[in-house]
């Protein structure tokens, strides 16, 4: 392996690679090479729901689920947002990666240990004595997700994405293989839980052959400070947002038990997990190009209305189609124990059109380095997100999911209102771009859950495919409002950049 040299700024072959493309064009084929290999790891994650979904049990996954919503909070830990730290950073010396490396790698060590001393803890809580040994491997994976931080951000730094790609592919890949041969071996959530393992361990295997280089020591005159204050602030905001977006489990599992739990999670991970990996490699680009654009405010403005378009436009679009086509898309991937996700998944897939929405202000928060900002609006979001859950959980399960989205509904105002204040960007076209998006994606709800309504006699594939037929005839339909077409011709013009 060989190392870059100790001297700030760009690698050499970064700045080649810009030079030679321009910005635009490297943000561009970045864009396409990880959406790309995301759409590749969302196919691997639907293979994953339709085998092991009948391979094991709502109770099986509930019991995974009620870990992962106690000790998933140590991941905000681990990383302690010095991934965003060093990718945001215009200068990055070769001894402050190595030290930032050290840091997130006691980090992870400190929270396994954390975690095994816990498990006794969950099983109490949970009445559940299977959390205790659950808790004590699932937490290796938060060991070896610290050592792969700083690979990772180094990747994404150096706009090296298809190797990075590959190894967000290969790594979900190998972990299914294994989960499936412990599933079929009889090993139940254990085979859950050798997935979540093994996926961090073959991801961190694959990053630092990809990266190319091995730590040195620490260097104490590589400070890395500013880092620990731009990451702890980071960090605080996304402790507190994992607090919010995991609420519904935590009281779920409490109140309801295993099995809900299990329904509620398969809900969420079939949904919103995918929609987050989509939304990844448009970050993981759009945070070092917008970096590089602080101080140019019209191209940073028209870089962010135009991610939030692609965003709009794909996923969202995409989001309406599984509120109106919901019924037969359960049937199809998880089968008949699993027809109450269906009623969830909707509320869900609301939640998800308007959180998707306003990620942009996470875009820019993080790229003028205004975490602290971020906190505060994170802290007020979460309140109302708690409250909603609180409120919905009256209702049982599915009024949970309702609480989750309305609650994600209030907050969309509110964040673009927050993020002009703090930053001074002109939020109007971005607020009017999302309404767009909003109003042509209800569209497609409405009209698929007709046909899908309509066709409740027919087979679950046919119910989908005729769905699938409307919104793609709606999506076009819509083209001839001037407004949304000019939307969508800017977002292919970007688009093709990357394949020039």
């Amino acid at each position: 392996m060989t190392g870059q040299e100790d001297t700030p700024g760009q690698s050499t072959g970064e700045q080649t690679e810009e030079s030679r493309r321009g910005l635009g064009g490297v943000a561009a084929r970045s864009a396409v090479v990880t959406m790309t290999g995301q759409l590749a790891k969302i196919v691997l994650q639907l293979v994953s729901v339709i085998i092991l979904a009948r391979l094991l049990t709502p109770y099986d996954y509930g019991l995974l689920a009620m870990v992962m919503a106690v000790v998933g909070v140590a991941d905000v830990f681990r990383d302690f947002g010095l991934s965003s730290a060093a990718v945001q950073a215009k200068e990055l010396s070769r001894g402050q990666r190595d030290n930032l490396f050290w840091v997130n790698t006691l980090t992870g060590l400190i929270l396994l240990v954390v975690i095994i001393a816990a498990g006794p803890l969950l099983a109490l809580f949970y009445r559940q004595p299977e959390l205790t040994m659950i808790s004590a491997v699932v937490g290796l994976s938060f060991l070896f997700s610290g050592l792969a931080t700083q690979y990772r951000a180094d990747l994404q730094r150096r706009m090296l994405f298809t190797r990075l790609t590959v190894a967000d592919v290969g790594s979900p890949l190998v972990a299914l293989v294994v989960a499936i041969g412990l599933a079929l071996g009889g090993a139940g959530y254990w085979a859950l839980v050798g997935q979540q393992v093994v996926q961090f361990l073959a991801n961190l295997i694959m990053v630092v052959i990809a990266a190319g280089w091995l730590p040195r020591w620490w260097r104490r005159d590589a400070p890395v400070r500013p880092f620990l204050a731009f990451g702890g602030n980071l960090a605080g905001g996304q402790l507190i947002h994992y607090l919010g977006a995991n609420f519904d489990a935590l009281l779920i599992g409490a109140r309801f038990g295993a099995n809900p739990l299990g329904l509620y999670n398969r809900g969420f991970q079939l949904l919103m997990r995918p929609l987050g990996q989509l939304r990844a490699p448009l970050t993981s680009v759009a945070l070092p190009v917008l970096s590089r654009l602080t101080d140019d405010e019209r191209r940073y403005g028209e870089y962010l209305r135009i991610g939030q378009r692609a965003m709009g436009y794909s996923l969202v679009l995409g989001l309406g189609l599984v509120i109106g086509a919901v019924d037969p898309v359960v049937a199809i991937f998880l089968g008949d124990q699993w027809t109450g996700v269906a009623p969830i998944m909707r509320w869900l897939a609301l939640c998800g059109i308007f959180e998707t929405l306003a990620f942009v202000g996470y875009w820019t928060y993080v790229s003028k380095g205004l975490v602290r900002k971020l906190l505060y609006f994170t802290i007020m979001s979460t309140a109302i997100k708690i409250i909603g859950i609180a409120i919905g959980s009256q209702w049982g399960v599915e009024g949970v999911a309702a609480g989750f989205a309305l609650a994600e509904v209030a907050s969309w105002p509110l964040s673009f209102a927050w993020l002009r204040r703090s930053s001074g960007l002109d939020v109007v076209p971005l607020i009017v771009n999302g309404l767009r998006i909003v109003a042509v994606s209800l569209a497609i709800a409405a009209a698929t859950w007709l046909v899908s309504w309509q066709l409740a006699g027919a087979g679950d594939w046919a119910r989908l495919g005729a769905a699938v037929g409307v919104a793609v005839v709606v999506a076009a339909a819509s083209l001839v409002v001037p407004s949304v077409r000019r939307d969508v011709i800017s977002v292919v013009r970007s688009a093709r950049l990357g394949f020039r």
